[in-house]
């Protein structure tokens, strides 16, 4: 793929510029990619899941209906939005107050600090909140108490919580179970689905999530497409995986891949912890005699100059780049960008040429060495 200058190169460089991250999000996705774009980056979006919309959700409606059959003695809020959308959506069907009421009778428990904010948001005040922001500890915190005949309204958060509920009802609980909202695939998973190739030829440099349905569902993706282990291999070596929470990421470390997350659940957050890890990761600054070579990611700035090269490009030139002088050979090379193929050494000489190509002038920093293989000129 040919590479270009970058875009309004007069404007200083941002601290994601050169790097390509994938955007897993459905809900709230514009205003990750907008953060993501005003650092520099380049974005690939590639929902892996949606969500279904509350209109007509006939089943949310239902159980809001038993969850008024009979006082509760517990209601769990596990999301934010999931509290406020159903909130909402019984004030549309007339069940506003008759709702806000019956909460207000039991223990309201939040599962983080998103859930806690909506919940008081209603007029309502929590009995707990654990630290963690893990299902887990309101399980647990249920349990120690006596629960023969309690009732329970749970709301879900895109996904059916059968194990927890299982365990209360094992205890004597009348448990309610309240979807919110539902995941769904994509309508188009075209996206996704490059995007999991992309991961696996480790052409993007960093994947973003929100929520774990949608780890789950990447991970699936990947896994029907028999590229799962080219995936984990990815994520645990050159790609980046950032997740908003602990709980978001949860199914990657069951899949043995460490990610990571801020501090506060927030997407600001998140995208903060981008901006301190890649550049630390990748940005190679290389004294070439009266000018300096900057690298980071894909973006290569020479002097005043810059330009974006390809993944294949950026391999190489990083490759050419750890000693500066020195003579890499084409079997060398190919070892490096090209790990894992069946390439040949024809490939390299071809790859060299668009390397050079896509820095302009400044292509003739990387030199041939006859019958030895390339070098990077130095001072």
């Amino acid at each position: 793929m040919a590479t270009r200058a970058l875009e309004n190169p007069s404007t200083p460089p941002g601290p994601l510029t050169g790097f390509t991250v994938g955007v897993t999000a459905d809900r709230r996705r514009d205003e990750l990619v907008a953060l993501l774009t005003r650092r520099g980056a380049r974005v690939v979006q590639a929902p892996a899941l949606r969500i279904l919309p509350l209109e007509d959700d006939v089943a949310l409606r239902r159980a809001t209906e038993q969850c008024l059959t009979a006082p509760l003695d517990y209601v769990v809020a596990t999301t934010g939005v999931g509290w406020r959308g159903w909130m909402s959506a019984a004030d549309g069907w007339g069940y506003g107050a008759a709702l806000s009421l019956a909460c207000r009778n039991a223990v309201v428990l939040t599962r983080g600090p998103k859930a806690t904010g909506a919940v008081r948001a209603s007029g309502l005040d929590e009995g707990f909140s654990p630290s963690t922001e893990a299902t887990d500890e309101l399980l647990t915190w249920l349990l120690a108490r006596p629960l023969e005949g309690r009732r329970i309204a749970v709301q879900e958060h895109g996904i059916a919580l059968t194990s927890f509920a299982a365990a209360l009802r094992e205890r004597g609980a009348d448990v309610v179970p309240v979807p919110v909202y539902r995941w769904a695939p994509p309508e188009d998973p075209g996206p996704v689905r490059r995007l999991v190739e992309q991961t696996a030829r480790r052409e993007v440099h960093a994947l973003t999530f929100t929520s774990a349905p949608a780890i789950s569902a990447f991970l699936e993706t990947a896994r029907t497409d028999g590229l799962y282990d080219q995936v984990l291999a990815a994520l645990a070596d050159e790609v980046v995986p950032v997740c908003v929470g602990p709980v978001c990421a949860r199914p990657l470390r069951a899949a043995g891949v460490d990610p990571l997350w801020p501090e506060r659940g927030r997407l600001g957050a998140l995208v903060r912890t981008l901006t301190d890890t890649l550049p630390a990761r990748s940005r190679r600054d290389i004294p070439l005699g009266p000018c300096t070579l900057t690298l980071q990611g894909s973006a290569v700035w020479v002097g005043e100059d810059s330009y974006w090269l390809s993944p294949k490009s950026a391999s190489l030139l990083r490759a050419l780049a750890e000693r500066p002088g020195w003579v890499l050979s084409r079997a060398q090379l190919l070892r490096r960008a090209w790990a894992g193929s069946d390439a040949d050494e024809h490939a390299v000489e071809g790859a060299i040429a668009r390397l050079r190509a896509s820095m302009g002038p400044h292509g003739r920093l990387v030199r041939t060495v006859p019958k030895r293989g390339y070098r990077l000129a130095a001072a």
